[in-house]
């Protein structure tokens, strides 16, 4: 029997490019979104679409009944929907990172609660959370979307004791810097947030240095990670966690041995 695999955040990244790859394996896939129109294409390669906004419960609720209405099941839950928010703690509103924490952090939990009850029953389950190297390791002015991606590994980390014996799996991946236009929104929501008052000489400075980075030919193709993630959806006996992307190993190793007051002088090299 084919199994059934849902993608969240599917409209575009490593989303689309994961439901791709499953589809073209012979997988059954729902990818899930905010912006319907921006699925049409996988909807004509044979994938289903649903719509899905996070920040909702009616609308988490819906997205998961459809499936299961139809299917009977859900196999495979890839976690992938998520944005970063980026601004000094001073200038980001409180508003601004419950909504960060909302989508990345507790949109997610609801979705995996709604879906755990049908992977029990069938005692089988693969859930993929993708988190980044962003979850071992951090950046300046990000402090929102890095508090929700270190968050997320933790309870990636104690979801996976708890559902092992129902025959579930739960594996994290750690994207390094990929090539996909979050980086340039998250520039932009930066300058936006930053680019005036007491943190503007900084702020721009990572805004400019950001925009760079993500426009580099050294960031890693999306098509990488989608395979990636495919395969820690997958595979028969997957790693607890996948590291896949420009600078993820490098970053997590550097401060694992080295510690944090030589990573914190060489992160803050970078923008000189």
């Amino acid at each position: 029997m084919n199994k059934v695999v849902l993608i969240t955040g599917a409209s575009s990244g490593m989303g689309k490019s994961t439901a791709n790859i499953l589809k073209n394996q012979g997988y059954i896939v729902y990818g899930a979104a905010r912006r319907m129109e921006e699925m049409q294409d996988l909807k004509s390669q044979g994938i289903h679409i649903v719509p899905l906004d996070l920040t909702k419960d009616d609308s988490i609720v819906s997205c998961v009944n459809t499936i299961i209405d139809k299917e009977g099941r859900i196999d495979i839950l890839i976690n992938n929907a998520g944005y970063g928010s980026y601004g000094t703690v001073e200038d980001v509103s409180i508003a601004e990172a419950k909504r960060q924490f909302e989508v990345n952090i507790f949109g997610l939990a609801r979705i995996t609660q709604l879906i755990l009850p049908k992977m029990r029953e069938h005692k089988y389950g693969r859930i993929v959370n993708i988190s980044s190297m962003g979850g071992k390791v951090y950046l300046p002015l990000g402090a929102w979307y890095f508090a929700t991606k270190h968050a997320l590994e933790g309870w990636s980390d104690c979801l996976r004791l708890e559902v092992k014996p129902f025959g579930i799996d739960v594996v994290i991946v750690e994207p390094g810097g990929i090539k996909t236009p979050w980086g340039l929104i998250a520039a932009e929501s930066l300058r936006e947030t930053s680019g005036k008052g007491a943190y503007a000489t900084f702020a721009n400075s990572v805004a400019d240095t950001m925009k760079k980075d993500f426009t580099n030919d050294r960031f890693t193709d999306v098509n990488v990670l989608g395979k990636t993630i495919a395969k820690a959806a997958t595979v028969k006996n997957p790693k607890i966690r996948y590291v896949k992307g420009y600078s993820a190993k490098l970053a997590i190793t550097l401060r694992k041995w080295f510690g944090d007051r030589i990573f914190d002088k060489v992160i803050m090299s970078q923008y000189k």
